[in-house]
């Protein structure tokens, strides 16, 4: 067994918000003490709208105060209504926000490579009542997009991506916000970019983006005329403000986290039973988490130990996603919830751990996590 390695004197955490310097968003402060307009659209809304859709390639986009809340407003824009067909391997607002628009989520099972929804097991759940497919580009690699397209075409269904962990990731040179009638970001501080708490909508229709821009606001079109029942999605001032000068680190934390990943594949490499979430060729990783599957028949050790046996040495994983959303209370009783229709979700549940990852570690601190990891292997079973 290898030497049992000191443990970090303060949690390592799976992530870290990107900070900026101080003193550039202080400056955005007084711009906006100086107009004394902190909602509503104001002047740094505008540029942070206009910012992301350049850097995103979004023909359309609207900022929201969460992605959920976006989420939320894109099933409504749609005119989502009857069953909507899900993948089980999510955080929770997935399929919450079907339940909130009365929509009852029917879990389809997932990919063993991806992860994602699996369009061989979509077509088989729809139903009369299905009106269309919730996708969720599940750690930033992309769904099947192209099949997922190709079911909703033919059975004239609306296609929603949830892609709160894909900021950035393309496939074949195409932005991931341009599939679908509507693709969701999160701007959580947990996210790659973030303005602390926020989100956005990108769609390709520019009548869907006006319709989006009323439900976010009340559904008021002037000051006159209310013209449908909207909710309140609109992000702050302050939010957009830090989310202007996040925005200009974004590059080089990609930079730095794409060596990290390089760093924890050679190291991860010696151990078979350690198996990497690696995106396909045609895919620009959006680099949001490092991700490894245990397996424990060849490891030897399974993924609740590696999860438990980490955190002695103050590294702090995450089991993304356990238990899966279907196993939740609200869903259970749902028929496609059940463990038998979801082998491949319910398996894929117990392998994955999401390790540290974020432009903060330095290049000793992923030594020394692996160097965990090999200790944990070493103690087997």
């Amino acid at each position: 067994m290898p030497d049992r390695p000191l443990p970090f004197d303060q949690p390592v955490f799976v992530t870290r918000p990107l900070l900026p310097p101080l003193e550039g968003f202080v400056g955005r402060l007084r711009d906006v003490w100086s107009s004394g307009w902190l909602a509503n659209g104001g002047a740094q809304h505008q540029a942070l709208e206009r910012a992301l859709s350049e850097h995103l390639r979004c023909a359309h986009l609207s900022l929201f105060n969460n992605g959920t809340i976006g989420l939320i407003v894109a099933c409504q824009a749609v005119r989502l209504s009857g069953e909507v067909i899900t993948t089980p391997f999510s955080f929770p607002a997935t399929p919450h926000v079907l339940s909130w628009n009365n929509v009852t989520p029917v879990f389809a099972d997932v990919e063993p490579g991806t992860m994602n929804l699996d369009p061989a097991a979509i077509e088989p759940l729809i139903t009369a009542r299905t009106t269309g497919i919730l996708g969720v580009h599940v750690y930033g690699t992309p769904c099947q997009v192209d099949a997922i397209d190709e079911i909703a075409r033919f059975y004239g269904l609306k296609v929603i991506y949830d892609a709160a962990h894909a900021f950035g990731a393309e496939i074949d040179g195409r932005p991931i916000g341009s599939f679908g009638d509507a693709t969701m970001f999160s701007f959580h501080a947990t996210k790659l970019f973030h303005t602390a708490e926020g989100g956005a909508l990108a769609v390709n229709d520019p009548d869907l983006k006006r319709r989006i821009d009323l439900l976010k606001n009340f559904g008021i079109r002037d000051e006159e005329h209310v013209v449908m029942p909207g909710i309140n999605g609109k992000m702050s001032e302050l939010s957009a403000a830090l989310g202007l000068e996040v925005l200009k680190l974004v590059d080089a934390e990609r930079t730095r986290r794409a060596h990290i990943a390089r760093l924890y594949a050679q190291r991860l490499a010696a151990h078979a039973g350690v198996s990497l979430l690696r995106p396909p060729a045609n895919v620009r990783d959006s680099l949001q988490y490092f991700v490894v599957r245990i397996d424990p028949a060849v490891a030897g050790v399974d993924r609740d130990r590696m999860h438990e046996r980490l955190r002695r040495f103050n590294i702090v994983t995450r089991k993304y996603f356990y238990p899966l959303c279907s196993r939740y209370s609200c869903y259970r009783h749902l028929p496609s919830a059940q463990p038998a229709n979801l082998p491949v979700a319910t398996r894929i549940a117990s392998e994955v751990l999401c390790l540290p990852f974020h432009g903060g570690l330095s290049d000793d601190d992923v030594h020394r996590i692996c160097d965990a990891i090999d200790h944990a292997i070493a103690e087997g079973a």
